[in-house]
C-alpha cells in the first residue's frame, strides 16, 4: 500500500514537473504575440492592409495606395495558407518586411520595406508570430488587383531599383528598447515610417536624404516639414504639442491632422504609449533644421483674421445654402457661409472646444502649400481618437473645382497666407494625385529612346555581320 502511494505521489509530481515548462512557454509565447501586436501598431500595418470598406476583417487587404504610378492594392497578410502568408517561412516574411522581395515577387516601396529593413531581429519574430498565430485567417483575396502601366508592371525592374536605394541597416535592439537613447529614432524612422511621406522623393522616387523629414508630397496631401526648424518644421512647437498631435491629431493652434495623417493617428499612434510618443517628440526636436526658401514665420503665425463686411457675410437663413443649391456661384465668400460657416463660424474662430478648428493660427492655411486645404475640402476628414471621432464632410461631389478654387481662395485671403492662389486647374492636379513626378512625365519618352537606341544596335550589329560575310565563290 505505502509503495502504491508513494508510486502515485511520484507520479502526480512527475505530471506537475513535466506541465510546468508548458505553462511557461503559453506565457512566452502570449507576451511574444502582445510585442508582435505592438510593433504591427507602431508600424501602422493597419491603415493599408485592412479591406476596403470599414468593416472589414483585419489585414485581410483590399485597401488602395495612392501611388504616381498609379493605384496599389495592399495584399491579404493573414495567416491563409490560399491568400495570405499562411504558408511564408519567417525567412521568407523576412526577406518581404527588409527587401522588399516576398514569394510572390518584388514588391513596390508603397509598402514602406526601406524603412523596416531598419527593424531587429526581434521585432520582425514578434511580428510574425502575432501575425501567422493570433491574427485570425481570411481565405479571400481583395477583389481589386495591383494593375500598372508598362514598364512600371514590371516587378522585376525593383531589383535594381533596390540596390540603389535599399540600405538601411537594423537597429541594435538593446539600444532601441523602451527607454532606452535610440527608441524615438528608431519608431520615427523604422517602425513608423515617418520619411514614406515627410521627406521629399529624388528624380527616381527614392527618399532624397539631403532633405530628410523636409516635407513631402502624397496623393495630393502635402506631409509638412518636420524638422526641428522653428520657422519651417516643429522647433516651434513644444514636447507635449506633437505629443497631442500624433495622439489626437490635434495641436491646437498650430495644426490638425487629415488624410494619411489622420489615418496615422487613427490606426497606429493613438495606440501607443505616451512614453513612445515622448520618445518619437523628443527625437523629432533633435533632427537637423531645414529652412524653406523664402519662409519667414511659421505657419501658424497667421493669427488675425482679415477684417470683413459682416453685413455681407450675415445672410437670410433662406439664402446662405443658394451657393450649394444652384451649383452655379463662384463667390468665394458667399461659398464660405453656405458649406463652412456652421462650423468654423464667420470669423474662422472656430468653436471654443476646437472641435471645429480655428481657420487662423492653422497649418492648413498658413503655410507655403494650399495642398491640404484643397484637399480637405475635397475629400474631408475622419479622425477616429481616444474620446472623440472628428469629421467634416466631403465636397469633391458637392462642389465644382471652380467652387473649391474660390472658396479656398477666400479662406486663405481671409485667414492665413494671403500670397497664396489656388486655380481651378491646381484642384483638379491635386483631386488627381498632385504633381506628375519627373520620372513619370519622362517614361515615354525614356522607352522611346531606348527602343530608337535598340534599334540603332540592332542595325549595326546586322551590317557588321554582312561585312564579315564572306563572298560567295
Amino acid at each position: 500500500m505505502r509503495n502504491t502511494i508513494l508510486s502515485l505521489s511520484a507520479a502526480a509530481g512527475a505530471l506537475v514537473f513535466s506541465a510546468m515548462p508548458t505553462f511557461a512557454q503559453d506565457a512566452d509565447l502570449k507576451a511574444l504575440i502582445e510585442r508582435g501586436h505592438a510593433v504591427s501598431i507602431a508600424s501602422d500595418c493597419m491603415a493599408c492592409h485592412r479591406t476596403a470598406a470599414p468593416d472589414g476583417k483585419p489585414f485581410a487587404g483590399g485597401y488602395t495606395i495612392a501611388s504616381p504610378m498609379g493605384p496599389i492594392v495592399a495584399p491579404n497578410i493573414t495567416p491563409s495558407k490560399e491568400f495570405g502568408i499562411g504558408n511564408w517561412t519567417e525567412a521568407q516574411f523576412i526577406d518581404a518586411v527588409r527587401n522588399g522581395v516576398a514569394p510572390r515577387g518584388h514588391l513596390y516601396p508603397a509598402m514602406p520595406y526601406t524603412a523596416y529593413r531598419g527593424m531587429t531581429d526581434e521585432d520582425i519574430h514578434a511580428l510574425y508570430t502575432y501575425l501567422t498565430q493570433d491574427v485570425a485567417p481570411v481565405d479571400e483575396a481583395p477583389s481589386a488587383k495591383t494593375t500598372l502601366p508598362f514598364p512600371f508592371n514590371q516587378r522585376i525592374a525593383m531589383f535594381g531599383w533596390n540596390l540603389l536605394f535599399n540600405r538601411a541597416t537594423p537597429f541594435d535592439s538593446a539600444a532601441v528598447a523602451p527607454g532606452a537613447a535610440e527608441r524615438g529614432k528608431y519608431l520615427v524612422d523604422a517602425l513608423a515610417h515617418c520619411g514614406a511621406c515627410h521627406t521629399p522623393r529624388n528624380t527616381f522616387m527614392a527618399e532624397d536624404a539631403g532633405q530628410y523629414l523636409g516635407g513631402g508630397d502624397v496623393g495630393g496631401w502635402h506631409a509638412p516639414n518636420i524638422t526641428s526648424d522653428p520657422i519651417s518644421g516643429i522647433g516651434g512647437w513644444n514636447t507635449q504639442e506633437i505629443v497631442a498631435y500624433l495622439k489626437h491629431g490635434n495641436a491646437v493652434g498650430k495644426s490638425q491632422a487629415a488624410g494619411p495623417m489622420a489615418e496615422a493617428v487613427e490606426h497606429s499612434f493613438r495606440h501607443m504609449s505616451d512614453e513612445d510618443l515622448t520618445a518619437m517628440a523628443v527625437y523629432l526636436k533633435t533632427v537637423p533644421p531645414i529652412r524653406a526658401a523664402g519662409q519667414t514665420v511659421p505657419a501658424f503665425a497667421h493669427k488675425d483674421a482679415k477684417p470683413d463686411d459682416i453685413a455681407k457675410l450675415d445672410y437670410a437663413i433662406d439664402r446662405s445654402p443658394a451657393a450649394m443649391q444652384n451649383g452655379s456661384s463662384v463667390d468665394g465668400q458667399e461659398l464660405y457661409v453656405s458649406a463652412c460657416a456652421t462650423c468654423h463660424q464667420l470669423n474662422g474662430s472656430g468653436t471654443e472646444d476646437q472641435f471645429y478648428p480655428s481657420l487662423t493660427s492653422n497649418r492648413a492655411t498658413g503655410g507655403l502649400t494650399a495642398s491640404n486645404l484643397v484637399m480637405a475640402i475635397v475629400e474631408g476628414i475622419y479622425r477616429p481618437t481616444n474620446d472623440v471621432t472628428v469629421a467634416m464632410p466631403a465636397f469633391k461631389n458637392q462642389l465644382t473645382n471652380a467652387q473649391i478654387a474660390a472658396v479656398s481662395n477666400y479662406v486663405l485671403a481671409r485667414f492665413g497666407n494671403d500670397t497664396l492662389k489656388v486655380s481651378e486647374q491646381d484642384v483638379v492636379t491635386l483631386r488627381n494625385g498632385g504633381e506628375v513626378p519627373l520620372l513619370i512625365k519622362a517614361t515615354p519618352w525614356l522607352m522611346w529612346g531606348g527602343a530608337c537606341v535598340a534599334a540603332i544596335v540592332l542595325i549595326l550589329l546586322i551590317g557588321l555581320f554582312l561585312r564579315r560575310k564572306p563572298a560567295a565563290a
